[in-house]
């Protein structure tokens, strides 16, 4: 018997089978396990979840003669209800990077505890459940939906010992924008962003000597690290529910299209679609990150670096579409005006990839910071061009971050 009941009514033994409610309004990734712990009942009362759906035959039932607001015998009715409340509740309109930075940051810091979870998990042994983790793609595809540079952009935002996780919610909304960007059906792009999410996985089974190591790998550390495809590979067909698409990315996402690759050296015609969209979505992440040993470069200088390697390491077609996707001066870019200004890019053009809105803040020729001022390219008979991007090293603007995502600097690690 599967019943809904109010949160008062939890008690340890009980087998949650779902949250009534958005996934960002109650603490945990995972929407179905057994209550072990007084602190997790004690979390899911502190929310803003007030009923959630139990399964009596997984778990205890509620007390004899207790009333409760719902019951039934069908899993499929239950799923239906959450799945139905999940959507009526989804927001996918566009709306302005500005606006959709505060709601992507939320989704970002929920997903990162949520990823940790998930690797930690895996790193103990237990059996990666993956179905858990879609509730997460659907808040980052919704993000998406509503501005493909919010929380792509922040989400690069990681510190080195957030690297890990991060990498992969970041992997994981590149995946989606690329698939859209593509003309994927909707559930082709859930299952790249499932990809996306757990394509590095593998790197849960790794010592975390070698792992974070902050200096140049060995040759035998290397080896063991090019271990983590195979090793994710292993893990979800351990466990349940693996998305087919998943288990290929994982295992594939670090072959080239010279048959340079890893682990099985596979030449292009014998890489698959999403696993050649994996291997760009994963090194534009990467190199743009701060890592422990090298500082990440900026997006749109990434994206050049891209350009001269495609076709030895990507698909032509699919760069060329990523490219679209995050835009030539992609969300945090450094450019230079022909008015001898800078300024940071915060909103793609829906018009032109060359045609961004740009915060304007500083001049180069009396060197000295400006009222921020907002440029839109995209306006008829704009005055101004982008002469092209700039090293923000060169620069030093410690507030860079901040000035195009109007957030507060996240604390250093």
């Amino acid at each position: 018997m599967l019943k809904r009941i109010s949160v008062q009514q939890l008690t340890l033994g009980m087998y949650l089978k779902g949250f009534c409610g958005s996934w960002l309004d109650h603490p945990f990734w995972r929407t179905s396990f057994v209550l072990k712990d007084p602190q997790d009942i004690e979390a899911i009362r502190a929310s803003r979840i007030a009923e959630v759906w139990i399964d009596c035959r997984k778990g205890l039932d509620v007390a004899p003669d207790t009333a409760v607001a719902s019951a039934t015998e069908s899993d499929a009715e239950v799923n239906a209800e959450l799945d139905a409340a999940a959507w009526e509740e989804r927001q996918t309109e566009r709306v302005p990077s500005t606006v959709e930075f505060s709601r992507a940051a939320k989704i970002v810091a929920k997903s990162r505890q949520a990823v940790t979870a998930m690797f930690e998990e895996a790193r103990m042994g237990r059996v990666v459940d993956t179905s858990g983790a879609q509730r997460m793609v659907d808040e980052i595809a919704d993000s998406v939906s509503r501005n493909p540079g919010a929380l792509i952009s922040l989400a690069r935002l990681k510190t080195a010992d957030d690297y890990t996780y991060m990498h992969s919610v970041a992997v994981c909304a590149l995946m989606i924008a690329l698939s859209r960007q593509l003309g994927l059906d909707e559930g082709q792009t859930r299952s790249a962003g499932i990809a996306g999410l757990l394509h590095d996985l593998g790197k849960a089974a790794l010592p975390l000597e070698v792992l974070n190591k902050p200096g140049r790998l060995t040759e035998e550390e290397f080896a063991i690290v090019k271990s983590h495809p195979e090793e994710g590979h292993r893990m979800l067909l351990e466990g349940k529910g693996a998305d087919a698409v998943a288990l290929d990315v994982v295992l594939h996402h670090h072959e080239k299209a010279d048959g340079s690759g890893y682990p099985k050296g596979l030449a292009s015609g014998q890489i698959s679609l999403f696993a050649k969209m994996g291997a760009v979505c994963d090194v534009y992440d990467a190199i743009t990150s701060n890592r422990p040993y090298k500082a990440g470069w900026c997006p749109a200088e990434s994206l050049r670096r891209m350009a001269e390697w495609s076709g030895g390491h990507f698909e032509p077609k699919i760069f060329q579409a990523f490219v679209k996707s995050v835009g030539i001066y992609p969300i945090g870019s450094l450019v230079l005006l022909s008015c001898g200004r800078l300024g940071v890019v915060t909103e793609q053009s829906d018009k032109s990839l060359l045609q961004p809105r740009v915060k304007v803040f500083f001049s180069t020729r009396s060197n000295a910071r400006l009222l921020p001022e907002i440029i839109d390219f995209a306006r008829p008979r704009c005055p101004f061009k982008i002469v092209g991007r700039e090293d923000p090293a060169k620069w030093n603007f410690p507030d860079l971050n901040e000035i195009w995502s109007g957030l507060p600097a996240a604390p250093s690690s």
